[in-house]
């Protein structure tokens, strides 16, 4: 079973919560929107601390680094593919203007021999949580919940 770790990374605006939610980068993921995003996130190893891997995959993916504050561990979320997502909540601010995401190698379009670099995220952006709940996977909806509930 694989399974990822990740940061649901909030902040307060005006006494409202934003969380920052990414974008997947590459052709396949060009023309989606709604369900598309997710909490920055990655997959580790059994031999990794699924904390600092989640810590780790923020900032690869968002090229920034992020103080390790104090982090509230959530409910692990299994995505429609099996995936178990193993997540925590972190208060902080980042500007996504400032985002440099790490990029991988990809065949595209599939089974053409085809390849090329693509960035891992390709946006990044604070959504109030009603916003996200529309953006997010479905999958990862029960982490705003249960964010919201803990604020």
């Amino acid at each position: 079973m694989k399974k990822s770790a990740g940061i649901l990374l909030y902040r307060m605006v005006e006494n409202s919560p934003q969380v920052l939610l990414v974008h997947p980068g590459g052709p396949f993921w060009k023309k989606k929107d709604l369900g598309a995003w997710s909490i920055p996130k990655g997959e580790f190893t059994d031999e990794e601390d699924p904390l600092e891997a989640a810590l780790r995959e923020l900032r690869e993916e968002t090229g920034i680094p992020v103080k390790k504050g104090a982090c509230l561990p959530l409910a692990p979320v299994r995505q429609k593919s099996g995936k178990l997502v193993m997540a925590w909540a972190m208060q902080g601010d980042l500007d996504v203007n400032k985002i440099s995401s790490n990029t991988f190698e990809l065949e595209w379009p599939s089974r053409s021999g085809k390849k090329q670099m693509v960035p891992e995220i390709d946006e990044a952006r604070w959504f109030s949580i009603p916003e996200a709940r529309e953006k997010i996977n479905p999958a990862q909806a029960a982490l705003l919940d249960e964010l919201e509930g803990k604020l």
